[in-house]
């Protein structure tokens, strides 16, 4: 069955698995709150254990990375005002890297390790960027922006995957499934996922249902069988602020 590729912008950043070309033969068609306790404002956490610590540019250890995270949204408003992908109290956790060197530190301040803590908050689409200093247990420096749209995570992406088999548009990729494994597709755990951010202004004659986009979060989701084909959903976009799907052209 042939496949019609979609443009992407050179922009849009792929997670995960590259689809396979157009004229490839495993592509098949598709057309509560939760209550979280708050450590006092200005808690500082102890420093970890030396051998929990990475040394220069090392990356982050699993120790580092679990302690900025809890540094990042300890004692401050954004655990009890952001929402995540799933519409749940706090916001979304997109990822945690090491710092860039600041060339403007210099001596001890610029040996200490510092991490970059980013999230999606769903409620006022924005990305929220904390830099906690791992050596003293401080969040240095908070931003957040709108406009902003970095790659999707897993999570998110299974949240697309899971509106799509919702959908009265997913019914394409439910038949391509059933046709593929002989079973009917209701979790996205039996799919694997990747995909990109889509930007309305990527693409001509957008639909009025993805005019957002861009401001909104929105993805598209690639998806495959497990060990089988792949199921092509490029012409489905899903907004996940607005948690609708919509087919593009």
């Amino acid at each position: 069955m042939a496949v019609t590729a979609l443009a992407v912008a050179g922009a849009a950043v792929a997670l995960g698995v590259t689809l396979p070309d157009a004229g490839g033969t495993d592509m098949t068609r598709a057309g509560t709150a939760r209550q979280d306790a708050v450590a006092p404002e200005g808690t500082v956490q102890p420093a970890p254990a030396d051998e929990a610590k990475g040394v220069g540019r090392d990356p982050l250890t699993d120790a580092e990375t679990e302690r900025a995270e809890k540094l990042a949204t300890a004692g401050n408003a954004l655990r009890m005002d952001a929402r995540d992908v799933e519409g749940d109290r706090g916001p979304q956790h997109l990822s945690t890297n090491l710092t860039e060197v600041d060339p403007g530190l210099s001596g001890a301040a610029a040996d200490q390790r510092r991490a970059d803590v980013v999230y999606y908050d769903y409620k006022s689409d924005s990305v929220v960027t904390k830099t906690v200093n791992l050596d003293t247990g401080k969040v240095e420096d908070s931003r957040t922006d709108q406009g902003v749209q970095p790659p999707p995570n897993q999570e998110e992406l299974a949240e697309g995957a899971r509106l799509l088999i919702a959908d009265p548009l997913g019914a394409d990729l439910k038949g391509d499934y059933k046709d593929a494994t002989g079973k009917q597709l209701t979790e996205p755990d039996q799919l694997r996922l990747s995909g990109m951010v889509f930007r309305e202004k990527t693409v001509a004659n957008v639909p009025a249902g993805l005019k957002e986009c861009g401001e909104h979060r929105c993805l598209r989701v690639i998806t495959k069988v497990v060990n089988g084909p792949w199921i092509d959903t490029r012409d489905l976009v899903v907004d996940l602020s607005a948690r609708t799907v919509a087919r593009l052209g």
